[in-house]
């Protein structure tokens, strides 16, 4: 039977798919979510994303959106009430995401999987990292949001992968001189969307009855 919704594949603790969560949130926009595990991920998904990374979002028509940032861009552009795609530059933000995911996700995995990469210390890729948690506090002394007073797309797409370089060690994380970026963090930490986005689901199984996200009261 094909879901009468958009269908969005999805592993909570993928800040990829956080993100992309985020997203579909702010945008107000309502799906099917299927949670699935990294270990036995449902032939459903691999059949419309053989590359078999999360998030993956196939949409009533059938065309599918494999990347997080791209699956951002399309909810927000369906509806954007909060205005995250009005910030004074939407090339900065892409410029931004683009320093989190091809450079500052390079260091996170080694800080966070140093034992699986030898060549450098623990503290030397922490080190790394922080050339580009530096360039955020910079933005952050400015104003309460990566690109002015209010959210844009560059914060919830980075946010996810601060929170997962600051939770590697989160003594060491909030010793560190960066105290704009360390608030910036806890703020979005508490933000009511990201507990929404965060909520434990089942692992989804074909038969299951769909979860639909966000849930409706």
């Amino acid at each position: 039977m094909v879901s009468p919704l958009h269908c969005l594949y999805s592993f909570r603790r993928c800040p990829y798919a956080m993100r992309a969560r985020l997203g579909i949130l702010f945008a107000k926009l309502q799906l099917e979510l299927r949670e699935i595990t990294l270990k036995n991920k449902p032939a459903a998904m691999l059949a419309i994303s053989p590359k078999g990374t999360v998030p993956v979002l196939q949409l009533q028509d059938g065309c599918v959106i494999e990347e997080s940032q791209d699956i951002m861009m399309w909810a927000l552009e369906q509806q954007d009430p909060a205005g995250l795609l009005e910030g004074p530059s939407l090339q900065q933000a892409n410029s931004l995401i683009a320093q989190n995911d091809q450079q500052f996700k390079y260091w996170l995995d080694r800080y966070k999987y140093a034992d699986r990469h030898p060549d450098m210390s623990q503290t030397d890729y922490r080190q790394q990292g922080e050339v580009f948690l530096r360039t955020l506090e910079a933005l952050l002394t400015k104003h309460p949001f990566l690109q002015g007073d209010k959210p844009t797309i560059a914060d919830i797409a980075i946010m996810p992968f601060v929170r997962q370089f600051a939770h590697v060690d989160r003594d060491t994380f909030y010793k560190l001189p960066y105290p704009h970026l360390q608030q910036w963090l806890q703020d979005w930490l508490a933000h009511p969307l990201f507990l929404q986005a965060m909520t434990k689901y089942q692992p989804w199984q074909p038969g299951d009855k769909a979860v639909i996200f966000p849930e409706t009261d």
